[in-house]
C-alpha cells in the first residue's frame, strides 16, 4: 500500500533539527519547484496552482499539521504577503480540495522534490558532507490491515535532514532499495555511511561510482 502524502512528509519533520525559517521567497521558490510536478487534476474546474497548494501543505506539515483540517487552518492563516506572492488572494482552500489532491499526487516526486528543497535550505559547508542511509518505521502507520510502513531514507549527519527517502516493499527489505535510493543523488561531495544489513559488494561498487568516500558497518 502507498505511503500516504502527509506521513511522507512527517517523515522529514521528524529528521529536521534546526532548520532555518522559511522566508517569503523561498516558499516561493518551493511553489515554482513543486509546480514542475505531474498535475493529477482534471483541467477543468482548477482553481488554484498546484504549486501554491503542494507549497502550503508541506510548510503546514513541516510546521506539525498531522490533519487535512490543520492543513487547510494553516493555509488559511497564512501572512496576506505570503497568500499574494502564491497567487491565492483571498481564496482560502477547503479541507476536502487539499484531500483530493494529497490523495491523488505521485508522492514519491513530491518526496523527492521537498528533500531537494529541503537540502538547499541548509547553510553550504567547508569539504565532505556525511550522508547515512538507515532504515526508519513511520509511527502509528500500523493498522489492522496494513503492516507498519517502512522507509529507506538518505540523512546528513549534521542538519539530520533528509534528502531522499524510499519505501521499501513490505515483501522484501532495505537492501533491494538502496541504490534506487541513492541513484538520483550527486554524491562526488559526500561520505556515504550505511549499516551492516546494506554492507554488500554491489552497494559499495555503486557508491563508489559516484563517491570519492564510503564507510560501511561490518
Amino acid at each position: 500500500m502507498p505511503v500516504s502524502t502527509i506521513e511522507v512528509l512527517s517523515c522529514h519533520r521528524a529528521r529536521i533539527a534546526d532548520l532555518p525559517a522559511a522566508e517569503p521567497e523561498e516558499l516561493v521558490h518551493l511553489a515554482e519547484v513543486l509546480e514542475a510536478l505531474p498535475d493529477p487534476r482534471r483541467r477543468q474546474g482548477r482553481r488554484y496552482r498546484l504549486g501554491a497548494l503542494l507549497a502550503l501543505c508541506t510548510v503546514a506539515v513541516l510546521g506539525g499539521a498531522a490533519t487535512l483540517v490543520s492543513i487547510a487552518r494553516f493555509t488559511a492563516g497564512a501572512p496576506p504577503e505570503i497568500r499574494a506572492r502564491l497567487g491565492l488572494g483571498r481564496r482560502v482552500p477547503r479541507a476536502c480540495t487539499m484531500g483530493r489532491l494529497l490523495a491523488r499526487i505521485d508522492a514519491d516526486a513530491l518526496d523527492r522534490a521537498v528533500g531537494d528543497w529541503l537540502a538547499g535550505q541548509l547553510e553550504p559547508g567547508d569539504g565532505l558532507r556525511a550522508l547515512a542511509v538507515d532504515g526508519k518505521s513511520l509511527r502509528g502507520s500500523r493498522t489492522a490491515t496494513r503492516t507498519a510502513i517502512h522507509l529507506l531514507a538518505a540523512v546528513l549527519h549534521g542538519e539530520k535532514t533528509v534528502v531522499a527517502q524510499r519505501q521499501v516493499d513490505s515483501k522484501s527489505n532495505e537492501i533491494t532499495a538502496f541504490q534506487p535510493l541513492l541513484a538520483p543523488l550527486e554524491l562526488t561531495e559526500a561520505v556515504v555511511t550505511f549499516d551492516a544489513l546494506l554492507t554488500q559488494t554491489g552497494h559499495a561498487r555503486s557508491v563508489r561510482v559516484k563517491s570519492n568516500e564510503t564507510l560501511m558497518t561490518l
